[in-house]
């Protein structure tokens, strides 16, 4: 057996094979839900219905997409390029400290002034957590996934250690919990009574700038050279180093961006638990969009359902909302599969 490059996959050959993969996910759910004791078609049912039978239902399946098109952005952006950050949950975290730091009255400014500068901050702050790693990459050679997956762990820590000291709310009862933000920082509800805010649309928002960085402008050709064929990339007088820095930046900024939006858009303060793994959810968001920004949007969307029509499905079927978490690493399996088998063929003999 061996395996022979594609050069110009066909559109069917291109969508045939996500399609087949998505296809054998819903079958692997249905199985586990029948040896759950539970009828596979109604569950999924229950599954669609939790997800968007209902205008409550359907917001707080974007509520949930909104952090993952952040963090699946983030994900797509660096593997673009061949920069394989694990660590945007650290990221993540990064954006909400700063956006407690300056939201809970440190600038008393309006709203219209204050909330760019509270995501500019949280952006440059996960853009820094990034660019260590990264800069140990092109100086030194060191693995980046060893690196950005250790960071989460570091700041996550570290987020205890403030939430534990110096930024701890004496208002808490003792809860490792930060003081809430001030009113003049926090995101409106875009339908008021409902959980969604307007994180969704700067997460929208976002997904289009980045879809013009990578086609229309010249970092964005780099990064695909850069990601392509690096040696090339090298020869051709593109400064590779320099490449993998610029989308380093951009990719820590843009998961930072996650922790602004649950901040204050949600929570409006900052708790441990706050990102319950949208940081690695967003490696799972990026495979099975193929890596294309506008992509992110569907398949954090998709995933964001599956979380939420889980969680509906659970409560009324009385199955473990577990299944949902193996759909999504099995999601994550077969489409790493037909991305290869697109790009591939098999040939015997």
């Amino acid at each position: 057996m061996r395996l022979e490059t594609v050069a110009n996959p066909s559109l069917a050959r291109t969508l045939g094979f996500p399609l087949i993969a998505l296809a054998a996910t819903v079958v692997l759910g249905s199985l586990l839900a029948m040896l759950a004791g539970a009828d596979p078609f109604a569950t999924l049912g229950l599954i669609v219905r939790g997800a968007a039978g209902s205008q409550f239902a359907l917001l707080e399946t974007l509520n949930r997409a909104t952090p993952l098109i952040f963090t699946g952005l983030a994900v797509a952006v660096a593997f673009r390029a061949r920069l394989w950050n694990i660590g945007a949950e650290a990221q993540l975290y990064a954006g909400a400290i700063l956006t407690v730091l300056l939201g809970t009255g440190a600038l008393e400014w309006p709203s219209a002034a204050l909330w760019p500068v509270m995501a500019g901050a949280a952006m440059l702050a996960g853009a820094l957590v990034l660019l260590g790693p990264a800069v140990l990459k092109v100086r030194f050679g060191v693995d980046e996934v060893v690196t950005t997956l250790l960071f989460n762990f570091v700041v996550l820590l570290f987020v205890s250690m403030l939430l534990e000291g110096p930024m701890k709310d004496p208002m808490g009862m003792g809860w490792p919990q930060s003081p809430r933000l001030i009113a003049e920082a926090r995101l409106p509800r875009i339908v008021d009574g409902l959980r969604l805010h307007w994180g969704f649309a700067l997460a929208i928002i976002a997904a289009l700038i980045v879809w013009v960085i990578e086609a229309r402008t010249t970092l964005g050709y780099e990064m695909r050279a850069v990601g392509l064929n690096r040696q090339a990339a090298e020869f051709a007088g593109i400064p590779v180093g320099r490449v993998i820095l610029k989308t380093a930046l951009l990719s820590g900024g843009l998961a930072a961006l996650a922790g602004f939006s649950e901040v204050a858009g949600l929570k409006g303060n900052l708790t441990l638990d706050i990102s319950p793994g949208f940081g690695y959810t967003g490696i799972i968001v990026a495979m099975l969009a193929l890596l294309n920004p506008l992509g992110v949007v569907v398949s954090a969307i998709f995933v964001a359902g599956v979380f939420v029509g889980a969680d509906s499905m659970s409560r009324a079927a009385g199955v473990p909302t577990y299944i949902a978490d193996i759909m999504l690493a099995t999601a994550l399996l077969t489409m790493v599969l037909a991305i290869a088998l697109t790009r591939f063929r098999v040939r015997w003999g």
